[in-house]
């Protein structure tokens, strides 16, 4: 199932996707969100709606340098073990709303993920089979970066990662029931029609499993939460010379499964 949140911001309400073009409306509550699909009602375009995040996380935790190529197009080695790092909540925005480089923003960059939604209490996990289930489902998130703040200013990369809107989440969110192997997504991200990242989540360097497992070892992850894997090559800063985002610029980033993202800068 996928599903969404639709209206203007703050006022989203949750609905299940009946297809690519319209969604029922979910009744509220907190139970199973497969349960709520069953009593959807009403028939609603999209067209007609805002998309928003279609989740809220209480944290997003990511990782950094997951694809060999991405570490190695910044003249690092690969890691022997996760990079970690987080996003503040109030980063998210949609798929389709605007992205705003920071007052003293550079090197406002981009990095296409795929998200692990997080569906069940998971603390000090005994292995990756255990991880698993706790997965939820998965989403696309791009991981923006203001490179001036995070590598230029010193201390953490928190710094360039945590401006507002940095993270637009969506445009839904599928339950890992309907994703066959998420170690075999194809995904990418492209700017004013020129593509810049082209990948597979089979080239990352530790898995989705791997990564469930690993972060539950240092915190508590909770129904919600998002893990964001990694970008591989052919972000911004990457690029010879290196390319940035400007005001106007459109973001255009995709995942198999997981829908596409507009993003303009402003």
């Amino acid at each position: 199932m996928r599903f969404v949140r639709l209206g203007e911001p703050g006022q989203e309400r949750e609905a299940v996707l009946l297809d690519d073009e319209y969604a029922a409306w979910l009744p509220p509550g907190d139970n199973d969100l497969k349960a709520r699909a069953a009593a959807a009602t009403g028939r609603v375009a999209l067209a007609d709606h805002r998309i928003g995040p279609p989740l809220r996380p209480g944290k997003i935790v990511c990782v950094g340098l997951n694809y060999a190529d991405h570490a190695a197009e910044g003249g690092q080695p690969a890691p022997d073990q996760p990079i970690l790092f987080m996003k503040a909540p109030d980063t998210v925005v949609g798929a389709y709303d605007d992205v705003v480089i920071p007052e003293g923003g550079e090197k406002t960059d981009w990095e296409v993920e795929l998200g692990v939604v997080i569906g069940r209490r998971a603390t000090n996990l005994a292995s990756e089979q255990v991880a698993a289930e706790h997965i939820a489902g998965y989403v696309l998130c791009n991981d923006v970066s203001e490179r001036h703040f995070q590598l230029e200013r010193g201390g953490q990369w928190d710094k360039g990662k945590n401006c507002a809107t940095f993270c637009p989440l969506g445009p839904w969110f599928v339950t890992a029931d309907e994703i066959a192997d998420p170690q075999d997504l194809a995904l990418g991200l492209e700017v004013n029609g020129t593509a810049y990242q082209k990948s597979n989540t089979g080239q990352m360097i530790f898995s989705v499993t791997h990564l469930v497992w690993y972060v539950a070892q240092f915190m508590t992850l909770y129904p919600g939460d998002v893990i964001s894997t990694g970008t591989p090559a052919g972000v911004g800063a990457g690029q010879r010379p290196p390319v940035f985002l400007r005001r106007g610029d459109v973001m255009r980033a995709w995942a198999a499964g997981l829908g596409e993202q507009r993003s303009r800068l402003v």
